[in-house]
């Protein structure tokens, strides 16, 4: 196909087999994989569904929220849903959680059902309390699904700043080829069998780095940050084990790995929310000014849902709720949290 093609003898700069991928998104998050995968020697092609955006992405050969970053001339960048899935191997979902639904909607029946299909999105859909992969599988049909997450901002990962994740499959060789066709020098994958875990612990620790750049833009400290995170993972975890994942899943990247990078870094989008929640603006002008997608601020809605469904005690995610939706001071939300009932801390 036209624009695929890089010169070789069948094998990535991994060592491994080349691969052919399809990275569906446009994003920063999206664009970033597919740059890591075409300097591991995969065909690689990314699709976006706006025209006009992908003609743009064309003629720079870059996009908006990368700026200076290069893409290869052998990465092709395409609409057609059909060119983008010809021949490939397996193919990633970088669309944003809220636009699943409706962007493969209408692309059903242009898939084929027999290509895995990798989930990169984070969050849970606010309609149906489904986790992104299991939106794709409700819209498109059973499928080979894989989830990866992990500690990995887009901006880091495109000037090829050491970067571990995870891909979880209950498919041992499907989380093997992806992660082949991933790893390299620098981005370093590891496999799992904990689907539920892996893609809840991505999805939830969006919502504890809201309220950790509450704490930011309250201006706390490292003190508040560092008990934030501790007790951010200890709800995460509680509701991922209702929901049927491992305990010890959030331990790892996907769990407190990804919840520190979110919480401290200058990258994270919602942190980024919530510092100027702290500062005091509202929502609604955030959100307005936004042009990026913060999944952290819907996902709220689903975990408090989620919690409620199931019985499990989320106060962190209880009170970032009532500052983002019911207009509570965020002051007030941290003096509640702080004056809540005592309790031994190995009581979950």
């Amino acid at each position: 196909m036209s624009g695929t093609t890089s010169v070789g003898d069948g094998t990535g700069d991994n060592g491994g087999p080349r691969k052919t991928v399809a990275v569906l998104g446009t994003g920063s998050w999206g664009t970033a994989l597919a740059l890591v995968l075409a300097r591991s020697g995969n065909s690689v092609r990314l699709w976006g569904a706006h025209s006009e955006k992908v003609a743009r992405i064309r003629q720079k050969r870059e996009i908006k929220f990368l700026p200076g970053v290069p893409l290869p001339d052998e990465l092709l960048v395409t609409d057609a849903i059909d060119e983008a899935i010809d021949g490939a191997d397996f193919w990633i979902n970088a669309v944003p959680t809220k636009y699943i639904r409706d962007v493969f909607g209408r692309l059903k029946g242009e898939i084929p059902g027999a290509i895995p299909v990798v989930n990169s999105a984070k969050g849970i859909e606010n309609e149906t309390l489904l986790r992104a992969s299991q939106v794709i599988s409700d819209v498109l049909g059973r499928r080979k699904m894989s989830v990866l997450a992990g500690p990995s901002h887009a901006e880091e990962v495109v000037k090829r700043v050491p970067t571990t994740v995870v891909v979880a499959s209950g498919a041992r060789g499907v989380a093997e080829m992806v992660q082949g066709a991933f790893q390299s020098g620098d981005f370093r994958v590891y496999t799992h069998t904990d689907v539920i875990g892996v893609e809840m612990g991505g999805a939830l620790k969006n919502v504890i780095a809201i309220a950790a750049g509450i704490c930011d833009g309250l201006e706390f400290g490292d003190n508040a940050k560092a008990a934030l995170i501790t007790r951010g993972i200890a709800e995460i975890s509680r509701l991922g084990v209702a929901l049927g994942a491992r305990k010890t899943t959030f331990a790892g990247l996907s769990g407190i790995g990804d919840l520190i990078v979110t919480c401290i870094s200058r990258f994270g989008r919602n942190r980024a929310v919530g510092e100027q929640i702290g500062r005091g603006k509202t929502l609604d002008q955030i959100l307005d000014e936004m042009e990026m997608v913060a999944e952290g601020v819907w996902t709220t809605k689903a975990a408090v849902e989620l919690a409620h469904r199931h019985n499990v005690e989320m106060p962190i995610t209880e009170e970032v709720h009532k500052v983002l939706f019911d207009t509570k001071r965020p002051d007030l939300a941290v003096r509640d949290l702080m004056r809540r009932q005592s309790k031994p801390e190995d009581v979950s």
